[in-house]
């Protein structure tokens, strides 16, 4: 049989896949594949099983929300076994780089994903030559949300909590001035929320960059420069007529190389957010690797 190294949460999400183990298995099994778990339970703990897992691995699977798969594919970049086949399984809140790639939920529609046995090589953004993500690197409004919401809240209200918890900082943010820097040119202006996506979507929002590829060899850049939060139904309804990368105020373009810097000397929203995980502060370099990751897909 084939050796699949299985890399799971229990705490990601509402504990459905934990709870489902035995399905996972048995699905797996039928598509020939022996599964060895490893159940992450403290901070660090998966780079170091990765870093001592070898590499007679047939495949890989990462099943939690978009942070433990980002922290499964940082610590597989680092040690040099990307070219293993990594199955993403969405078992979290919000598994938006899943949702783009159309892998079902459901324990027997994800394992017959792998069972089928179809790859692509997909990009992946590396932040200061440091850390990588595989679907979005996020800055200034709500992109410290996911960082700040307690558990129980999100396991209660699931995506709404991401959504709630952001409108908490509509009354008090005020857009924070940032040079972006590209090959396309420097933009100087004040920037409510920006985006560099892979995928086309964030937060549960799916569409945001429509055109997005995971293999193109280059990230989505989206900004929303100096909008009042009493513009945003505007922009809501330009979004739902798919209109919105050209409305006022929105900034839009495609680069593999992009610098984001913060020239505010208020600090507070100068942290990062890298597919739900804390990212450095800015300013932040931002590169495309193309094709870095062999993963599974439909």
């Amino acid at each position: 049989m084939k050796k699949f190294k299985l890399i799971y949460n229990p705490f990601s999400g509402s504990g459905f896949f934990k709870d489902n183990l035995d399905d996972f298995v048995y699905n797996m099994q039928k598509f020939g594949y022996e599964v060895s778990m490893f159940r992450t339970c403290h901070v660090g703990d998966i780079e170091r099983h990765i870093a001592n897992m070898g590499r007679d691995w047939d495949a890989v699977g990462a099943a939690g929300g978009d942070g433990t798969i980002n922290l499964v594919i940082n610590s597989m970049m680092k040690h040099g076994l990307s070219d293993i086949p990594l199955a993403l399984i969405p078992s979290g809140t919000a598994n938006d780089f899943c949702t783009f790639l159309g892998i079902p939920q459901d324990i027997e529609g994800c394992c017959a994903v792998i069972g089928e046995g179809k790859t692509e090589y997909t990009d992946l953004g590396l932040i200061n030559n440091d850390k990588y993500f595989i679907n979005v690197c996020a800055g200034g409004l709500f992109s410290n949300v996911s960082l700040e919401i307690d558990k129980t809240f999100k396991d209660l209200f699931g995506k709404v909590a991401y959504y709630i918890k952001g409108m908490e900082q509509l009354s008090t943010f005020k857009p924070i001035p940032m040079r972006i820097t590209s090959s396309r040119g420097v933009y100087e202006n004040n920037i409510n929320l920006f985006l560099v996506l892979n995928s086309s979507g964030t937060g549960g929002i799916e569409g945001i960059s429509p055109h997005a590829s995971i293999n193109d060899g280059l990230l989505d850049f989206v900004a929303f420069a100096n909008i009042p939060w009493q513009e945003l139904t505007k922009l809501v309804f330009d979004y739902l007529k798919g209109e919105h990368l050209s409305s006022d105020g929105i900034i839009f373009f495609k680069d593999n190389n992009i610098k984001v810097e913060n020239l505010s000397p208020d600090k507070r929203f100068t942290t990062t957010d890298i597919d739900g995980e804390r990212g450095p502060e800015m300013p932040v370099e931002i590169k495309t690797v193309p094709k870095a990751l062999k993963i599974f897909v439909k």
